[in-house]
């Protein structure tokens, strides 16, 4: 069951980030930033190794201090096995590649909805599951069924948080945003999503 700890201000949780691509990676250490405790998952052994070495693959202004700073102290780590964080996890976020497909040009969401099989054998406990991968509609509605197809006894709730980082201001972008917009139709899961953005609703930017 994931655990809620109190302190620093607010309530902070256990969130784990499939993807350490653009997204992925600046969310985490933001959300890292924020108080809460961060993994960042990946199946690229090295692109972890080279995390774990203070060694950031894309280059964004700002990014390494962050990373670096959460990572020493304890907020943020990053791992190519998911499964204990995945467990231990209040909200899960999928924020994994969607290239065109060659030949029609649409999203390959296959990434999308291995991940999303992958959390369903994992979770315990009521989980909140979150696309952030560019994705078109329809795909949380997928999602939902796979986790249900998968592990009819989980407890869980999709939701929809797309991101409108700008690549060099993305860190400015994520922590002043002129917006966060969540889909969310689950009581709960809207309460999970307040939570783990209060820190900018402290400083009122609008949670749409």
């Amino acid at each position: 069951m994931a655990c809620i700890q109190s302190g620093r201000e607010g309530v902070f949780m256990r969130v784990t980030m499939i993807g350490t691509g653009y997204v992925g990676l600046v969310s985490g250490a933001c959300f890292a930033d924020f108080g809460h405790e961060v993994v960042c998952v990946d199946k690229d052994p090295s692109k972890i190794e080279r995390l774990n070495r203070g060694e950031i693959p894309i280059f964004e202004p700002g990014l390494e201090q962050l990373v670096a700073d959460n990572v020493k102290a304890g907020r943020l780590s990053f791992a190519v096995d998911g499964a204990e964080a995945i467990r231990n996890a209040e909200v899960v976020y999928i924020a994994v590649g969607t290239p065109t497909r060659r030949g029609d040009g649409h999203a390959d969401l296959s990434y999308v909805y291995a991940a999303a099989e992958e959390i369903a054998g994992l979770i315990e406990g009521f989980t909140v599951v979150v696309t952030k991968s560019t994705v078109p509609v329809g795909t949380g509605d997928e999602v939902d069924a796979i986790i249900r197809r998968t592990n009819p006894d989980a407890q869980f709730a999709v939701v929809s948080n797309p991101e409108f980082l700008r690549e060099g201001a993305a860190i400015e972008d994520f922590k002043r945003p002129d917006r966060v917009v969540i889909g969310v139709e689950h009581d709960r899961a809207r309460e999970v999503m307040a939570e783990l953005y209060r820190p900018l609703s402290l400083n009122e930017f609008p949670v749409v």
